[in-house]
Order: structure tokens, then sequence, then C-alpha cells
């Protein structure tokens, strides 16, 4: 059998690796950036350790070919620490290596996953003796020294409840409870074992750019520089953030709801509809608050930001509201209608047009219509057509009052570049909306906000949009990288970070979407992505109590029935 391996011919022995075939190709490397990490057979990441051309036990002279390269017709892609999916990869490495020296230096600890700060991972460590993190560090480091392969086995579901168990793994154990599949793929060195829900390198040596920094209550684990992977990362200082991710875990806490596990029991006992009421409540109660921060400063203009499918539209609809209980005159506006005509953005050098970047936006007209209006003049305010790709303009006119505010909503929201260099800043209020779920898996596993967004992106999508789950999929690598450069570096600047997510909607949002996951076959381009999905949403447990979702609820506006958009 003849395999093609990121484009190189080569024809593999009964047995032999992937990495194995890597080597003998010499497309191994010490640099990072170059480093395979896994690889992609046809549209499936698997380990380097996987055997393309293994024996059969009935005719061991006869190899057998695995399904998913005869499927791929033996074209194999490998993954580098550039690619998002090769990424994700070295960082649940990092995870099981961090664990592991947990594990061997404090065994009666627990280490909790907690939130991500840019590049850098906050690890929660409750231990009765003294934590120390420049022992960790060091143990660390002795490990990826000591070049430990990273093999995975296949265990039957109960043995891996009794094994985690038997751990301390207890979080995992109820977890896996939950799980329908009578089987287990876990990775195990020495008596410790964990699953990261996705493929991790070869071995402890492949993780050779990192750092670990004491913090308090446990320790911030450093990723490579996205940019430049050679380098660690710094740790961003982003204290508004963490502040709003904690008091989530807080009411995680208070409403005995931190781990998937946990939220399965209130479906299964009918908990969950409290669960709702009381999220909901607590939104509320928070735009509220944000109402009384705008109406106490005197600010005229309310700039609303955050990534994509994290509820901006409700949110400023529902902060409306509660500016009309002050009395106010909220009007909204929207970026959108200031994008520039389509066909008079220049293309990048690879000749594609980038309509995540700030130049689509006509910063100088919007910088001008604030100015205006906050001077007491009157402008005319732009509609952009989509379907024709141009801005129109048809009369729409608009002067402040004493009581108005304007809600201004969109991905650009919080760029400077966006308000004249003279603004008073007391005039402004700044807000970011992010569903910043606080809802683990188990302790060394978290549920991505990103995941959670592309959850939601995809059944509204659908829903309200007309757009398949390939095509949603298709958008979303381009959509991070806009997040990553035109709204992340901005959110420390706001006013107040909102956290949109509910710890409910999982449970929700799982019979919206799983139906339409499953049907992606292996062939499409965006199969990986919808097995991350997958891989969370087998642990949830499905709530059909849609019945319990208020109108104005933001997670109406990804599984319909929004009162705002009726």
């Amino acid at each position: 059998m003849e395999l093609w391996i990121d484009g190189k011919s080569i024809c593999p022995n009964q047995g032999e690796t992937l990495l194995e075939l890597v080597k003998r190709l010499k497309l191994n490397s010490a640099d990072i950036a170059e480093c395979p990490l896994a690889a992609k057979i046809a549209g499936e990441v698997f380990n380097l350790n996987y055997v393309p051309l293994r024996q059969q036990e009935q005719d061991p002279d006869r190899p057998s070919i695995r399904r998913a390269m005869a499927a791929s017709q033996g074209k194999v892609e490998l993954l580098r620490i550039g690619d998002p999916t090769g990424w994700d990869v070295y960082t649940r490495t990092a995870q099981f290596v961090v664990f592991l020296a947990i594990s061997q230096l404090y065994p009666n600890a627990r280490a909790m996953m907690h939130c991500t700060l840019g590049s850098a991972l906050y690890i929660e460590v409750r231990s009765q003796e003294p934590f120390s993190a420049a022992a960790l560090k060091e143990q660390v480091q002795n490990l990826v020294d000591e070049n430990i392969p990273l093999i995975r086995s296949r265990v039957t579901t109960p043995e891996a409840i009794v094994n985690f168990r038997k751990q301390g793994q207890e979080d995992k154990a109820r977890l896996l409870s939950w799980r329908t599949e009578d089987y287990f793929d876990q990775y195990t060195c020495g008596d410790f074992s964990d699953y990261y829900y996705g493929e991790l390198a070869p071995s402890t040596g492949y993780l050779t750019v990192w750092d670990i920094i004491p913090a308090e209550g446990g320790f911030f684990f450093l990723f490579p520089d996205r940019q430049e992977p050679t380098q660690v990362a710094p740790l961003q200082n982003m204290p508004n953030f963490l502040s709003v991710f904690q008091e989530g875990e807080r009411w995680c806490e208070l409403m005995e709801c931190q781990t998937v596990a946990d939220l399965n029991d209130m479906v299964r006992t009918g908990g969950i509809r409290e669960l709702i009421r009381v999220n909901e409540a607590l939104h509320e109660k928070r735009y509220a608050q944000v109402a009384d921060m705008v109406c106490q400063r005197g600010a005229k203009v309310v700039l609303l930001a955050g990534p994509s499918s994290s509820g901006k539209t409700t949110s400023a609809n529902r902060l409306a509201t509660q500016l009309r209980v002050h009395g106010k005159k909220p009007i909204l506006m929207s970026l959108d209608d200031y994008y520039i005509d389509r066909d008079k953005i220049a293309p990048g050098p690879d000749g594609s047009v980038d309509l995540e970047h700030i130049n689509t936006i006509d910063t100088e007209l919007f910088s001008w219509h604030i100015a205006s209006l906050l001077v007491g003049e009157e402008v005319e305010l732009p509609t952009f057509n989509f379907l024709t790709g141009k801005r129109e303009w048809k009369g729409y006119t608009l002067r402040l009052e004493e009581n108005t505010v304007i809600i201004v909503e969109g991905l650009h929201a919080l760029n400077p570049q966006l308000l004249p260099m003279a603004m008073d800043e007391s005039r402004l209020f700044r807000m970011y909306v992010s569903p910043l779920l606080p809802l683990n898996l188990d302790d060394h596993n978290r549920i991505p906000t990103s995941l959670l967004r592309l959850m939601r992106r995809t059944v509204r999508d659908l829903e309200s949009r007309g757009s398949s789950v390939q095509r949603t999929m298709s958008m979303w690598d381009s959509v991070r990288r806009g997040e990553h450069r035109w709204i992340f570096p901005f959110q420390e600047n706001a006013d107040v970070i909102f956290n949109s997510s509910t710890l409910y909607e999982l449970a929700v949002i799982k019979k919206h979407i799983y139906p339409l996951l499953l049907a992606i076959e292996p062939e499409e381009p965006c199969y990986e992505q919808v097995r991350s999905l997958v891989k969370i949403l087998n642990y949830v447990c499905q709530a059909d109590v849609d019945d319990e979702i208020p109108p104005t609820s933001l997670v109406r506006e990804f599984i319909g029935g929004n009162s705002f958009y009726r």
C-alpha cells in the first residue's frame, strides 16, 4: 500500500506507526513550529502512534488496511501547532503532563481547570499540604526530559469508572456514568489515567515551550505565543475578565451545578427548571445593574461589543428595556450600517477580502456622526444593504434629546479607532458581552467558550438564516482569527464585562443541534469540528424544557422564539 504523507510517497511496513513513517520521510523536526503533533486522515484526527497497516488475527500474513486509511486513499495530513487542531493537540498534551505531575507531587490534592487568559490557563490546586508552583514546574520539566510515550488504550466504561474512583477522580467517574458507549479510550502513565476528549502528542517530550507562574490558589500555565511559537506567550493582566469568570464559578457552587454530571442530575430530577429561573433572574438583575451604571455616569453612548454568538443583539435590547425603566429613550444603532461598499474594499495579498477587518468600517463617518450627535446636531444615519453589498441613505435622521441614550452594537464597538480624538470619556460607556461558561465536563476538562458559541451559531444560522452546518463551520476559523485580532485585545477596556452564558443551555441546545451534527459524514471538511462538539454533547442529558425559557432570554436568540426578533 502506498501512502501520501504531506504529499510525500511512502510504503508502510506492517505494524509501522505514523511517527516512524514521519521519521523515515525526515518530516520530524526539533522546531516546535515544524514538528508534526498528530495527523488528519479522512476528516478524523489520529495520534502519531496510529498504525496504518496492521496484522490480522485470522491471517497474520495478510496485513489489514485501517478503515480511515482506505477511506482517504492513503492521504495523510500532518498537523502542527500553527493549525487550530494541532494547537489543541499541544494544549491537551500539556494538560495531561501537568495533571500527571500534580498527582505525583500531591497525590491527595484536587486540581481543577478554570479559565484561559489569552494563552495562559489558570488551574486551581486544593491541597492540605503546601503547594509550590516552582516544585511543579521542576516536576513537569522532569517528565518532559524523560520523553515518556503517551499511548492510548481502550477499556470498558465500567472499568474506567472503577479506575478513576481508585485514583480519587470522582468527578470523572460521575461523568462516565452518563456515557452511553460501552468502551472508553484513555491515556495512562503508571497509575495515572486521564483523557482530554481528543488526541495527544506521541510523548511528553513534545512539550517544549511552556512556563508555570504561581497565582493565588494555584498557578498559570503559559502556552507558546501563537505568532512566535518558539517563545512562551506573556501572561496578560486581565483582572476584569478573571473577576467575571470567578463570579460565574461562585454561582456554579451556589446552584450546585459545577460539572456536566451535576447538570445531568438536575435534568433527571427536574431541578433544571429552577436552574433556568434563577439563571434568567440573575441576567435580568445584571442588566438592571448595567443600566444603573450607565445612568449614574450620565453616558449618552453605550458601545457594546463581543465575539460571534455571544448574545449582543439580545443584550442591547434588554439593556434598552432597563434604561426605559430609568426614563431614558434608548436608540439602537448597528455598526454594520457603517460598512464600506463591498466593491470599495481592497483585497489582501492573497486576493481575498477580510470582512472582519476594521478597515471595512467607515470609521471616519461613524466618528463624525457620534461627535455631531453629542453636540446636539442632527445627522442622517446610513443603512447597509447586505444583498447589494452597498450603503443606502433612506432619510432616517437622529438628534439626541436630553434623555436619549444610543446603544451601538457591533464587532468593533470597543476599538478606539471608532471615536473622535477629543471625545469626553464620561459621555461613553463600554460593555463587553461573552458567554464565559464556568461549567466543566469534569475537573480536568473545560468546555471552551468558543465551542459553546459555535453551537449557538450553528443552530441560529440554520433556523433563522438558512445556513447549513457545513457553511457555518467553514467560516468559523476565519471568524475566530478576526476575534483574536479585533475583539479580544480591547475586552479589558470595557466598563463592564457581561457573562452571557447560562448553566442550563447545553441541555437545551442539544435537542436542536445534536441530530444535525450526527448527520455530518467523515468526508466533510468540517467533520473534526463536528466531532469536538459531539464528544461534549455525548455526556449531556437532553432537557425538553423550552417552555420554561422566557421569550427575552439570551438562549432564545439562538434556539428561536426571541420576542426581540418578532
